[in-house]
C-alpha cells in the first residue's frame, strides 16, 4: 500500500517537471514572434517613410528645375502675349465698327446733299430767268426780251458744261443706238439710210455716260444719197 502511493507521488512529480520544461521550452518561441512582427512592422513603417521623402524629393526637383522653370515663364509669356493680342484685336474691332459707321452716315450725307454744289450753280441762271420775265411783261421790245432769253441760255449752258454735261450732236449722224433713240422713220431722198435727219429731243451725257438718249426720226431703207 505505501509503496503505490509513493510510486503515485513520484508520477506526479515527473509531470510537473515536463510541464515545467515544456513552458520554459515555448516561452522563447513567443517572444521571438513577437519581436519578428515588430521588426516587419518597423520595416514597413521604415519604407513608407522612405517612399514619401522620395516623393517629397521628387517634387522639390520638379519646381525647382530650371527646365520646369523655364517652361513655365514660357507659357506665362505666351498667355501675356495672348491677353494682349485680344485686347489689340478687340480695340481694332471696335475702331473698325467706329470708321465703319462714320463712312455710312457721311455716305449718306454726301447723297443727301450731292446736288447742292450743283443748285448753287444754276440758282443765278433762274435768278436771270426770273428777271427775264418780269422785264418781258413790263416792255414791248420783243428784241429785248429775245436778247434777255438769249443770255439765260448761255449761262445755263455754261453751267452745264463746267459740270461736265455735254448735248449729244445728233443730226446728220449715222444712228448709233448707243446715242439715239429712234422715234420714226421716213424716206428721204438724197440722204443714206439709217442718218439722223431730225432732232425731237436732244440727248445729253454726263462726262463719258449717256444720262438721256437724243430722241430722233431716221431715214429708212428706201432713203438714197442720190436724188
Amino acid at each position: 500500500m505505501k509503496d503505490k502511493k509513493e510510486e503515485k507521488n513520484r508520477d506526479h512529480e515527473s509531470h510537473q517537471i515536463k510541464v515545467e520544461r515544456s513552458s520554459k521550452s515555448s516561452a522563447p518561441k513567443n517572444v521571438s514572434q513577437d519581436k519578428g512582427g515588430q521588426e516587419i512592422k518597423d520595416a514597413n513603417q521604415n519604407v513608407g517613410a522612405a517612399d514619401n521623402a522620395a516623393q517629397e524629393k521628387s517634387a522639390e526637383s520638379v519646381v525647382e528645375s530650371p527646365e520646369f522653370k523655364a517652361l513655365r515663364e514660357e507659357n506665362e509669356n505666351l498667355s501675356r502675349e495672348v491677353a494682349e493680342m485680344k485686347d489689340k484685336l478687340l480695340r481694332k474691332a471696335a475702331e473698325f465698327e467706329n470708321y465703319k459707321r462714320r463712312t455710312e452716315n457721311e455716305q449718306l450725307n454726301w447723297l443727301k446733299y450731292a446736288a447742292e454744289s450743283f443748285i448753287v450753280k444754276i440758282l443765278p441762271v433762274y435768278d436771270d430767268l426770273e428777271r427775264s420775265m418780269l422785264h418781258a411783261k413790263e416792255a414791248n421790245n420783243q428784241d429785248a426780251i429775245k436778247e434777255g432769253l438769249n443770255m439765260v441760255l448761255n449761262k445755263f449752258s455754261r453751267v452745264l458744261d463746267e459740270q461736265g454735261v455735254k448735248k449729244i450732236d445728233a443730226k446728220g449722224k449715222p444712228f448709233d443706238f448707243n446715242f439715239h433713240e429712234a422715234l420714226l422713220q421716213q424716206t428721204v431722198p438724197g440722204v443714206a439710210p439709217h442718218t439722223v435727219i431730225e432732232v425731237v429731243e436732244p440727248g445729253y451725257m454726263y462726262k463719258d455716260k449717256v444720262i438721256r438718249h437724243a430722241k430722233v426720226i431716221v431715214s429708212d431703207e428706201n432713203s438714197s444719197e442720190t436724188k
